[in-house]
């Protein structure tokens, strides 16, 4: 199959997918519980893409000590409200000092 026809499907796709938001009704937007999940999708999709690549190398699972401390550290960095550079620096110096020990 031709990749050009696969991505013009894509980009198809994502505007029709866009232009679906226009039509949804106003009260379905203002639901709370509508409101609710909009604001958690975000949140858990980066959450999901935060474990995938804190235990996962290509398409296995690779669980190396120094990258789970790196993700441990971070956690209790953002748990107490780290700024975010901060989390990164201290993540990043955790899995590398670990790796050069």
């Amino acid at each position: 199959m031709n990749l050009s026809w696969l991505v013009i499907g894509t980009v198809v796709g994502c505007y029709l997918l866009k232009l679906a938001g226009y039509f949804v009704p106003a009260w379905v937007l203002h639901h709370p519980r509508t409101r609710r999940i909009v604001e958690l999708v975000p949140v858990a999709l980066l959450a999901a893409l935060v474990v995938v690549e804190g235990v996962a190398n290509g398409r296995h699972y690779d669980a190396d000590g120094a990258r789970l401390a790196g993700f441990a550290v971070a956690a209790v960095a953002v748990w107490r409200r780290a700024p975010f550079l901060v989390v990164v620096i201290l993540a990043a110096a955790t899995a590398a000092g670990l790796r050069a020990v």
